[in-house]
């Protein structure tokens, strides 16, 4: 396990209006990369957060550290009802 913090950022995308992607993008030091995005978009911009969130939550095993090592992209997990997955970095009301 590495122990250089990940700079990844969530960030949603209004593709159409009403329509809206989220996408995970990680910074190398250098440039943004697209890192995981959203299998299917979605008719709120805080849905598609949500499952933003949920699927960068995925890539982070303890969060007292954050994320520290690379892992496979989650978006079809991430997508699916974000609003009733456990939420670690608080409450989804």
């Amino acid at each position: 396990m590495s122990n250089q913090m990940r700079s990844i950022a969530v960030t949603v995308e209004e593709t159409k209006p009403g329509v809206f992607l989220w996408r995970l993008l990680e910074h190398d030091g250098a440039e943004w990369t697209p890192l995981d995005v959203a299998s299917r978009s979605v008719r709120s911009y805080a849905e598609s957060m949500a499952a933003g969130l949920v699927a960068l939550q995925a890539l982070i095993d303890d969060f007292d550290v954050g994320p520290r090592q690379a892992a496979p992209p989650l978006a079809a997990e991430a997508d699916a009802n974000p609003l009733s997955k456990p939420f670690g970095f608080g409450t989804l009301k």
